[in-house]
């Protein structure tokens, strides 16, 4: 209830600072990019759950636009960054299964691997890991998962990489 009185708030703010209840069609786009640009500075400034909660209403509001899949994207994120690695686990997936030529299907795979890291799974963690690799080179998050799988075996009972492989924002 607390997170609910501290995020609430900040919705509020934000949709009276978009006037959507009048904003006409043409203006839609607009409106989605200046919502979107509104959470990510909450993303920015480490509010995660605000952040979160902005994403998601963000998908309910836009769910259609192109930027859809860049807000999916922030709430695994946030998700992760707040520790709750099952349901980030879902949003990534999310990107892999119904954006498979979206910009962040590399991202989200790399976090997939990064979570199962998280969650002592190594050989799933494996897996994301080597397919980043194989299937993207040349990226800056196959050099992540190249670090990630030369340093630990990935099996039961070794030590996890610490990596973030942030993405930068959009």
């Amino acid at each position: 209830m607390k997170m609910l009185m501290i995020v609430f708030p900040g919705m509020i703010a934000v949709l009276f600072s978009l006037n959507l209840a009048v904003a006409a069609p043409s203006n839609m786009q607009d409106s989605s990019r200046h919502l979107y640009d509104r959470v990510m500075e909450e993303f920015k400034h480490r509010d995660y759950a605000a952040a979160l909660a902005g994403f998601r209403f963000f998908l309910e509001l836009h769910g259609q636009s192109s930027l859809a899949v860049n807000a999916q994207y922030w709430v695994g994120e946030c998700q992760y960054r707040l520790g709750r690695y099952k349901e980030a686990l879902k949003s990534f997936y999310h990107i892999v299964s119904y954006y498979p030529l979206s910009p962040k299907l590399t991202a989200s795979t790399l976090k997939i691997g990064q979570i199962y890291t998280r969650l002592k799974d190594h050989e799933k963690a494996r897996t994301m890991y080597e397919r980043v690799v194989d299937q993207y080179p040349e990226s800056a998050e196959a050099e992540l998962a190249r670090k990630a799988l030369d340093s630990a075996p990935m099996q039961d009972g070794e030590p996890t990489p610490q990596l973030t492989g942030n993405s930068p924002p959009d």
